[in-house]
């Protein structure tokens, strides 16, 4: 499986442990183990965060969301090009529960976006592959965003909760409404381990298709794609 680069983590590999004193071939043989345990934590990191997606959401009935499953077997010949990262979800998975705030502080949940298609995105202020996909994201807001679809962008840091909206306003994003979940719990229910993390969800509130990492969310590929799960 190919590596993401852009990925952001949430976690960082734990430090290998430090060598007992050897000599000569034993010393080589130590560290060469050492070197490739290192390398296998590293690679167990790296896959959690672009694949360690695949939980995202709770296990629905068949019958609930095979609509979302068939609807992201019919998207992906569109996942290409900008959106290649992109995957159809493989199982269903229901997100109706997903619960986060909004601008207000008002508690909400995906259900509240019952008959709408929403892209889901969780993002923070110290992910830098997030704060460059933002302006995407607005855009695609502003240009499809509407009665029967909306970016609902949660913002996930834990501190200073003034910090993502000031940074929103400083780079005049504004087309996004603004959402956040301070607790990281709305992280452990998607199984996201590296940020930005993206899911698209019909208008049932199941998993249509999920992507770990950052895309040009306004380019061609992107709205052609969105225009397509929003047709019936």
């Amino acid at each position: 499986m190919a590596e993401n680069p852009h990925t952001q983590t949430t976690t960082e590999p734990a430090g290998a442990p430090s060598p007992a004193p050897a000599s000569g071939g034993r010393r080589r043989i130590v560290l060469a183990g050492l070197v490739l345990g290192a390398a296998a934590v590293a690679a167990a990191v790296v896959v959690g965060a672009v694949y360690g997606v695949g939980g995202f959401g709770r296990n629905a009935s068949r019958a609930a969301c095979a609509p979302a499953v068939a609807a992201g077997q019919r998207l992906e010949p569109l996942m290409r090009g900008e959106l290649a990262a992109l995957k159809p979800a493989p199982e269903p998975r229901a997100l109706r529960d997903l619960a986060f705030t909004d601008g207000s502080g008002v508690p909400r949940t995906l259900a509240d976006w019952q008959g709408r298609t929403v892209l889901l995105n969780l993002w923070a202020t110290w992910c830098v592959p997030c704060r460059k996909e933002m302006p995407a994201l607005d855009a695609l807001q502003r240009q499809l965003g509407g009665p029967g679809f909306e970016v609902v962008a949660v913002n996930v840091d834990t501190r200073n909760p003034e910090k993502p909206r000031a940074w929103l306003k400083e780079v005049g994003i504004d087309g996004l409404a603004y959402y956040a979940d301070a607790s990281g719990k709305i992280l452990r229910e998607l199984g996201a381990f590296g940020l930005p993390a993206t899911v698209l969800v019909d208008s049932s509130g199941c998993t249509v298709a999920t992507l770990a990492g950052p895309a040009e969310w306004a380019s061609p590929e992107a709205v052609a794609l969105i225009r397509a799960a929003l047709a019936k």
